[in-house]
């Protein structure tokens, strides 16, 4: 190789290893809870759904940012859930989750279904160092919801992609 190209490529090489390799955030993503208060609860499509959210989020979250999905014990969640909402009210208890499973944030997440016409997705994020939560998200979602939940989930991972960005730029 030409001197000249030696030199080129040293000076190339010096330039980008000058920008700040993006270390992946570690997030584990817990089960949503589903809070449905319609005359007919707990239905098995809703079940099926809410099960369905923290795959399609996880997914997301990857796609989005890049971040490292922290897979939680299997029955962790279930063991730290004293009654429903509990980590949802708990930043502290979930972070102690996140922590043990090598996680800096926590996403806690809830479907409340006030009807059949329309549900909400929502979600905090928990930074496990300080145990609070530090954002919150919401996404309503109206018509087909089959059709509809991964374009909430999309939102929903936007979201949390944004204030993730915003916290990475600050420090």
């Amino acid at each position: 190789m030409p001197f000249a190209h030696k030199i080129a490529l040293i000076i190339a090489l010096m330039f980008l290893c000058s920008f700040p390799v993006r270390a992946e955030l570690r997030i584990a993503v817990l089960d949503f809870e589903l809070n449905d208060i319609t005359l007919n609860p707990r239905i098995p499509e809703e079940v099926e759904r809410t099960a369905s959210l923290k795959p399609l989020l996880e997914e997301r979250l990857v796609a989005e940012g890049g971040y490292r999905i922290v897979p939680l014990a299997p029955d962790a969640q279930e063991n730290a859930t004293k009654s429903f909402g509990y980590l949802w009210d708990h930043p502290d208890e979930a972070a102690v989750l996140g922590k043990t499973a090598g996680a800096e944030f926590v996403i806690v997440g809830r479907v409340n279904k006030p009807s059949f016409l329309f549900v909400y997705f929502f979600a905090r994020l928990i930074d496990v160092r300080t145990q609070k939560m530090i954002g919150e998200f919401a996404v309503e979602i109206k018509g087909q919801q089959k059709k509809i939940t991964p374009k909430g989930i999309e939102n929903l991972a936007g979201q949390i992609d944004a204030k993730l960005q915003t916290l990475r730029h600050s420090q």
